[in-house]
């Protein structure tokens, strides 16, 4: 299988610049995106880079510079199709962590030998980005009560 590393690295850079049309070519079409709130099928890669870009206005309102992942499993299930565990990291522009969270992936090998995203489980990211807004309004809170 092709380098699975350097296909997620190539993907954070992609997130740093909130280039949702290079996010959506990481994507077979068509593709699914799950979480345990939502399923959400793409047919287009217009609509999926649309889906993209309502998150990179999230990522760009607070702060997300940086992009880290880590693979935790990987997988072969056959000769073109594998799963992967990656743990996502984003940082602000001073490297300090913002969040971190958990996906699982299921990737195949398209017609012309390029890996892409079949599907797209969020385990976690709804979870660790509502904690980290609570951490920011105590933050916030606790500023203003000490000014």
């Amino acid at each position: 299988m092709h380098n699975l590393n350097a296909f997620f690295e190539t993907y954070a850079r992609a997130l740093e610049r909130y280039d949702t049309k290079s996010l959506a070519y990481f994507y077979n079409i068509p593709c699914t995106m799950l979480s345990d709130d939502t399923t959400s099928c793409f047919n287009d890669a217009g609509r999926l880079e649309g889906f993209f870009n309502q998150g990179a206005v999230f990522y760009k309102q607070f702060g997300i510079a940086q992009v880290r992942h880590e693979i935790w499993s990987k997988r072969e299930l056959t000769d073109r199709i594998m799963t992967a565990k990656v743990n996502w990291q984003f940082l602000d522009a001073a490297n300090k962590p913002i969040y971190n969270c958990d996906y699982h992936y299921t990737l195949k090998l398209d017609k012309n030998d390029k890996l892409k995203i079949i599907l797209s489980v969020s385990v976690n990211e709804k979870e660790r980005m509502e904690e980290w807004q609570v951490k920011l309004k105590n933050e916030l809170v606790n500023r203003l009560v000490g000014a």
